[in-house]
């Protein structure tokens, strides 16, 4: 598919790659709409494509008392403010079948979660809303079996299928980044790295999930140097005090600064 496809995308025949980014959870209206305003500005003078991301709820915490969201209701109605407020697409991830038809009513990208790619169900219920279907990669999976969860995409007769890496468990408690699995992940559906979630940290003892935000540049730098057709990238104007994945979130106000090296460096490669 070409990104023309997605409703209000802007730049889509910048030959840039395209940008997934946004803040991991969706906290309120006030904090969302100030996120998305900024990476607009951003990514409108740097002629990125660019999709607002935002979760709506987060199922997948390390504990019981960890920040879940605002109301899935409330939180959809705010990714839907956004889109409407700045004419920007929005993604949002979906953890049950009947989140399915639910965030398609106010969404244009539903993302699969890593954990839940291979659950046929949920990716083919995503699929059957005819939106864009974004399947993480499983941090258990290897590159070449991706192929299989596109496939249930196509199937579902759906045709719109992107395939997002976020890294690959090393040992208990890191992530890496095999950047062998883009170009054969790229024969499959267009490719996104996940710079953020490829540097977490998981399964601290204190239930609380690290990072490692320092290394974004190095990671984002290396997957346009390997063609990623776009890049995923959670911010906050505030990480310390985001109620979700602060430790391996990108300060807003580093993104200017960091997309026009990486649109520097896309113009390098394209050229050669």
């Amino acid at each position: 598919m070409h990104l023309s496809e997605i409703p209000n995308i802007k730049h889509s025949n910048s030959d840039n790659f395209f940008l997934l980014a946004g803040p991991c959870a969706i906290e309120g209206e006030e904090m969302a709409l100030r996120i998305a305003e900024r990476i607009i500005e951003v990514t409108d003078k740097l002629e990125i494509p660019y999709i607002f991301k935002g979760s709506f709820k987060k199922a997948n915490r390390s504990r019981v008392d960890s920040f879940t969201g605002i109301g899935d209701e409330k939180a959809l109605k705010i990714l839907r403010k956004v889109s409407e407020t700045f004419n920007v697409p929005t993604i949002t991830d979906i953890h049950e079948v009947s989140d399915a038809a639910k965030a398609a009513e106010y969404v244009d990208v539903l993302q699969i979660p890593a954990f839940l790619v291979r659950q046929t169900d949920l990716v083919v219920a995503a699929a059957k809303t005819g939106k864009v279907v974004n399947l993480k990669k499983g941090q258990f999976m290897s590159p070449e079996a991706m192929q299989h969860a596109v496939k249930k995409v196509h199937d579902s007769g759906n045709k719109k299928a992107w395939i997002t890496d976020r890294g690959t468990m090393f040992g208990y408690q890191d992530m890496i980044v095999d950047f062998r699995g883009i170009p054969t992940m790229r024969q499959f559906a267009p490719t996104v790295l996940d710079v953020t979630h490829s540097l977490q940290q998981p399964n601290q003892t204190s239930g609380v999930t690290g990072g490692r935000p320092d290394m974004i540049e190095t990671i984002a730098r290396a997957g346009v140097v390997n063609n990623v057709d776009g890049l995923f990238i959670e911010t906050h104007f505030d990480p310390a005090n985001a109620k979700s994945d602060g430790a391996n979130m990108l300060d807003l106000k580093h993104l200017e600064k960091l997309l026009s090296n990486l649109v520097a460096i896309r113009k390098v490669i394209k050229s050669l």
